[in-house]
């Protein structure tokens, strides 16, 4: 096995394992049915990871994922459209970020 197949082994171990992680969670809440896009979760954390601060890769998903369940709850939008509009929401704030007291350029 050379270093190219070892580094696509673990590429492809932590996606498995994500994707395990992310059912293990959902069977935990009681969620089973929710799809969750994982890679769409994992580019707006790190977006806001380089464009804020790297702690806010997880604050910046959280939030995302609260958003997205209030939406869902009061019954604003199915769950693929809320998490997709909470995502897109959070990425943009992300980008957009400039630390306070500094002017975008």
């Amino acid at each position: 096995m050379g270093i190219d197949d070892e580094l696509e082994a673990d590429v492809k171990s932590q996606e498995e394992t994500l994707e395990e992680w992310c059912r293990v969670l959902l069977q935990a809440f009681e969620l089973e049915g929710v799809e969750v896009d994982v890679n769409g979760v994992l580019s707006v954390a790190g977006v806001a990871a380089h464009s804020v601060v790297r702690p806010a890769a997880p604050l910046t998903t959280f939030i995302a994922g609260y958003a997205a369940g209030m939406a869902r709850g009061i019954g604003q939008a199915t769950d693929a459209d809320s998490m997709a509009a909470a995502l897109d929401v959070a990425r943009k704030a992300a980008i957009d970020y400039t630390e306070p007291g500094t002017e975008a350029e």
